[in-house]
């Protein structure tokens, strides 16, 4: 019905148009009018009807060299001025009145739907807010009744497994509670974080007050929660046994965390190294009988890498090439 109605105002137009002056027509001026028709039916038709009114308007000038009579102004003399009030009228009432108002209508209702869209995403954003806070609330529950159950038990393995888990428990309310903060509730930024992962550790784990000094070489990234988790994980565990195991007591030491970001698209290489006493080569950490070797590993499989060790330096260096999970899922085409 669009079209039909369409086409039919489109062939009057022009037989108007070529009987009162051709392109000198005041009348000319609807023809452009008409386009906006073309672009509130379709799109793809818009385009060919921008085209077809084009030609028309080329064809109607060419004409006018021909000299053709009905190309002249059939309008008598004393009627054209009335004509072309009337033209520029209609085209008036055709901008405002029709086309406007439905234009007018679109502009509303893409208004309403983008404060609708906003609001929810402002909901959506709260929301997520709160989600960070309550699991941060409830990780910091889970720490404190270990530590509570760890003063109540006599045995010093209980306590130190206790402890080791309440670490873990830590490291991941740190997350949340980091992302609750700011303003991105996706990703967090990884070098603040892991500062404040380690300032915990040292004041937590270092049992033996093996005088320790850090150095985190961390670019400025956002690192998905996704991947934040393990990492933050695997530097907990690494950073810990090199408390416990690296060092005897009041030993002076260093241990690095250097992230680097590799040549390859979204691929990042995270290096922990101690200049301590390290362990065997001969150590599978599949086969380990420590939580804390098991859990590296199985950090690393979920990172869908592996942990590499670097036996040309002292002490015990971890290795491990990972990609952010928010860039293994690619959209298909």
């Amino acid at each position: 019905m669009a079209l039909t109605t369409t086409l039919l105002s489109l062939v009057s137009t022009f037989i108007i148009t070529i009987y009162s002056g051709g392109i000198n027509s005041p009348f000319i001026f609807i023809l452009s009018i008409i386009v906006l028709a073309g672009y509130v039916s379709t799109r793809f038709f818009g385009k060919v009807y921008l085209y077809i009114v084009l030609m028309i308007i080329i064809l109607i000038y060419v004409m006018g060299f021909f000299q053709l009579d009905f190309i002249t102004n059939q309008i008598p003399s004393e009627s054209q001025n009335i004509f072309s009030l009337a033209s520029v009228l209609f085209g008036v009432y055709l901008l405002g009145n029709i086309f406007g108002r439905d234009l007018i209508k679109a502009h509303h209702k893409l208004y309403k739907s983008k404060s609708e869209l906003e609001n929810r995403i402002v909901e959506k954003e709260m929301l997520l807010r709160e989600v960070h806070h309550r699991v941060k609330n409830n990780l910091q529950t889970i720490s404190s009744l270990l530590n509570l159950q760890s003063k109540y038990s006599a045995n010093e393995q209980v306590k130190e497994l206790l402890g080791s888990c309440q670490t873990r428990v830590l490291s991941m309310a740190m997350i949340h509670e980091m992302l609750y903060m700011k303003d991105n509730l996706s990703k967090i930024d990884f070098k603040p974080y892991v500062q404040e992962l380690v300032k915990y550790l040292m004041k937590s784990a270092n049992k033996k007050n093996v005088n320790i000094s850090v150095n985190i070489d961390i670019p400025d990234i956002m690192l998905g929660i996704d991947t934040a988790i393990p990492l933050g994980l695997l530097i907990n565990e690494a950073v810990t046994n090199s408390l416990k195991y690296g060092y005897d007591k009041n030993d002076v030491g260093q241990i690095d965390i250097i992230l680097k970001k590799q040549e390859d698209m979204g691929m990042y290489t995270l290096e922990i190294s101690d200049d301590g006493v390290g362990f065997s080569h001969k150590l599978d950490f599949k086969k380990a009988n420590s939580l804390g070797l098991k859990l590296i590993h199985n950090l690393a499989r979920q990172l869908r890498s592996s942990i590499e060790r670097d036996f040309s330096k002292k002490g015990t260096n971890y290795s491990i090439s990972f990609q952010d999970k928010d860039k293994h899922f690619k959209p298909t085409t």
